[in-house]
């Protein structure tokens, strides 16, 4: 993928850091509960690698608030911690996973990234931005029970998208039909 290309890309991520919670927000409490934030973090990484997901998922957050005052600035600091450390790791996890399975891939390397994110986040919690006050109990209803609508709603779509990128030519193709007779798949 070219430099320009991938700026683009991640502009257009960062972009949607901001429009997706205002969209989300129409309904009563919908931005809390599907964290429209993390799918172009996420996404953003698969798609244009670690550095460009640590930017988006770093950027996107300040960005949102200062435009929409969403998030809170109190809650800016750990959201930016973790949606940069989504996007970091998925670009990474692409980098060294290869199954010779798209779909797979695309779960691993999200999954991973997911709770990578949130073991980053959590842990800055508890040392920095909650120190004494955050619990183990805390961490697990915030970033699992709470959030699961999130989770299912981010491994629902974010492949979806990849693929609807793919097919238009926006991003390279995951695998060519000559590694090993396997086509995306």
């Amino acid at each position: 993928m070219s430099r320009v290309k991938r700026l683009v890309i991640t502009a257009i991520c960062i972009a949607l850091c901001v429009v997706l919670p205002i969209a989300f927000h129409a309904l009563p409490n919908a931005g809390r509960v599907f964290s429209p934030m993390h799918i172009p973090a996420l996404l953003c990484g698969l798609a244009c690698g670690p550095v460009a997901g640590l930017l988006c998922g770093a950027a996107g957050p300040l960005l949102s608030s200062l435009i929409t005052g969403m998030p809170m600035m109190p809650m800016v600091p750990t959201m930016m911690l973790e949606l940069a450390a989504y996007g970091f790791l998925t670009g990474l996890l692409m980098r060294f996973v290869r199954t010779k399975k798209v779909m797979a891939d695309l779960y691993i390397c999200l999954v991973g990234a997911m709770l990578g994110g949130r073991i980053i986040s959590g842990l800055a919690a508890l040392l920095f931005f909650q120190a004494g006050s955050y619990t183990m109990a805390a961490w697990t209803a915030s970033y699992f029970i709470n959030s699961f609508p999130a989770i299912i709603l981010q491994l629902a779509v974010i492949p979806s998208i990849v693929f609807a990128l793919e097919r238009a030519g926006l991003i390279q193709k995951r695998y060519s039909k000559n590694e090993k007779g396997v086509v995306n798949g």
